[in-house]
């Protein structure tokens, strides 16, 4: 497999509402490029959610006894803690400087997801105002996915990707929160090796490693490249399985050892 991971420039601040097959479109025939047949295309959670008008104005949030109890031990804005329990399902660490809760589509992260960087409101103020992640990640990922089919008559793989911290590893990287057209997990339980034993529990998370390597593509703070073509992966997967999005990846909560 010969993959070719280029960023697709140009892109300008995203506001609600804007086309974003549009605006890639666009920056690729600038590039001279085009959206090609099982092309996969990462695009950064943050122009997404912008796109999907995710704002919230901590000016407008009453934080409740919970949240201002948590905001004392993590030492965090009482108001951004609020938000954070609203977008999650359960808390899962919290001390000095850290929030880790299960979000309510399933990811275990910092914060919900919650952004406060890069972004503005109309009059440049940006200090009350986070960002959420997309309302169903997948379900974004679909509505482009089904854009681009509409638009070029092609069939696309889509990832949405956003920053996360791992157990037993330093740093984030980026990894996969929204998937559509092929299969996030692929499985090779049940094949055989090069010697011919039988594999037991390999399963790869190809979308992951995708979205990992567009990460890095992206960049984290000043570069402006929210999406990367990714080229010659070349998703084929039946479409029932395509339609599962994310949820492969997720590791319930019984077999999640770190809890």
């Amino acid at each position: 497999m010969n993959l070719r991971f280029f960023g697709i420039s140009g892109i300008p601040m995203v506001q609600p509402g804007d086309d974003l097959v549009g605006l890639m479109d666009e920056g690729l025939i600038r590039m001279d490029e085009t959206f090609e047949n099982q092309d996969v295309i990462v695009i950064a959670q943050k122009i997404v959610s912008k796109a999907e008008n995710r704002y919230v104005d901590l000016t407008k949030v009453s934080p409740g006894d919970e949240a201002k109890q948590i905001a004392v031990e993590v030492d965090k804005d009482p108001r951004k803690v609020q938000v954070i329990l609203d977008e999650s399902k359960e808390v899962i660490r919290a001390c000095p400087g850290v929030l880790v809760v299960e979000h309510r589509l399933g990811f275990v992260h910092a914060n919900a997801g919650i952004d406060q960087s890069n972004i503005t409101n109309e009059t440049g103020d940006d200090e009350d105002l986070c960002l959420l992640l997309p309302l169903d990640a997948d379900a974004s990922a679909r509505r482009i996915r089904h854009d681009i089919r509409d638009r070029f008559g092609i069939e696309v793989g889509v990832i949405i990707n956003d920053s996360m911290g791992r157990a037993w590893r330093m740093g984030t990287l980026g990894l996969a929160i929204g998937v559509a057209g092929f299969t996030a997990l692929e499985d090779y339980v049940g094949k055989t090796d090069l010697f011919g034993k039988e594999l037991a529990v390999t399963r790869v998370a190809a979308a992951d490693e995708m979205a990992a390597g567009a990460s890095l593509v992206m960049g984290q703070t000043i570069e402006k490249i929210p999406a990367v073509l990714v080229r010659g992966y070349g998703p084929s997967d039946p479409e029932e399985q395509a339609q599962r999005g994310v949820v492969p990846l997720i590791r319930p909560k019984h077999m999640d050892l770190f809890r």
